[in-house]
């Protein structure tokens, strides 16, 4: 099987890509997909290093990647929602860490995928699903955003916060994004209310009130500042440094979720999410894939495909 794999952890030398790669096993409860195209999110480049290696077990040769959309090769005997053909597309967290996406073929748990929306290409739906979950989820779960709340989005020109200034707005919220300048007008498009300029100081000086709620994309003084920024500690959320929970606020770690993935597709067919592909790269060049995305000033996302 032809894939990018690495025997060790390290910077991006260590990715090769290979056509000897084993085909993968299909459980019972596993539907093996064909990929046509594979999202590249920054913990791509945390587990190449081996930053995850104390939080879940690591098999090499290791093939990268969370993020796939493409079509059913073959189902597991207890498979009943898939079937052979299908096109599909899903965030693809194992329990542990060998068989990602970057490669021809992928087994994933029935649990990790969805149909893929009808209004979606490959190449746009491979990019949806970890950063549109983790948005989907924070917002929906762990801040309860609802009509009228005025939601502040840390870094909301990235993948994660282009998704969530989107969804806030479609759950009826006043939306407020970070950005640099060049980004505003993207993010206005996008369904901003109101973008803050990250490099003119600390963001509860740039508001006009406290909000609602603070989705954390960040970290760092961002995070630091966010109680300032904020009605209720309690609705801070930060996707990036668990030192959240110190301020009052909540942690979330995006999990695999079918009917939320169902709900992305379905706002992406009624007009309400669109994906936008800072740049999509041949899986031979996956390297200058993670090599851009952390770069950190990526708008969008960036994809390779197959």
């Amino acid at each position: 099987m032809r894939g990018i794999a690495y025997d060790r952890f390290g910077d991006e030398s260590v990715l090769q890509l290979r056509d000897d790669l084993p085909e993968p096993p299909v459980g019972p409860d596993t539907v093996l997909v064909r990929t046509r195209a594979a999202g590249v999110n920054p913990v791509d480049m945390g587990i190449r290093a081996g930053g995850l290696a104390g939080a879940f077990p690591h098999h090499f040769p290791i093939v990268p990647g969370w993020d796939l959309a493409g079509v059913v090769e073959q189902v597991g005997p207890a498979v009943v929602d898939f079937a052979p053909g299908d096109e599909v597309f899903g965030y693809l967290r194992r329990d542990d860490v060998q068989w990602g996406t970057a490669a021809e073929l992928v087994p994933a748990p029935q649990r990790c995928i969805a149909h893929k929306p009808d209004s979606l290409g490959f190449t746009e739906a491979a990019a949806l699903p970890l950063a549109g979950l983790t948005a989907y989820q924070a917002l929906t779960e762990a801040l309860e955003v609802g009509e009228g709340d005025r939601v502040l989005v840390h870094r909301a020109a990235g993948g994660v916060g282009f998704f969530a200034v989107q969804i806030a707005a479609a759950l009826g919220a006043h939306v407020i994004g970070t950005a640099s300048p060049r980004n505003h007008g993207f993010l206005t498009d996008a369904g901003a209310a109101e973008v803050l300029d990250y490099n003119a100081g600390p963001i509860s000086g740039q508001l006009s009130e406290p909000v609602d709620a603070v989705l954390d994309l960040v970290g760092g003084p961002a995070l630091g500042d966010a109680p300032d920024q904020v009605r209720d500690p309690k609705r801070i959320v930060s996707v990036v440094d668990p030192v959240v929970r110190e301020l009052g606020g909540r942690y979330v770690f995006v999990r695999p979720e079918r009917h939320d993935l169902e709900e992305l597709g379905r706002m992406a067919d009624a007009g309400q999410l669109r994906v936008a592909i800072a740049k999509a790269f041949p899986l031979a060049q996956t390297a200058d894939a993670q090599r851009l995305v952390a770069e950190g000033h990526v708008r969008g996302k960036v994809v390779v495909t197959l």
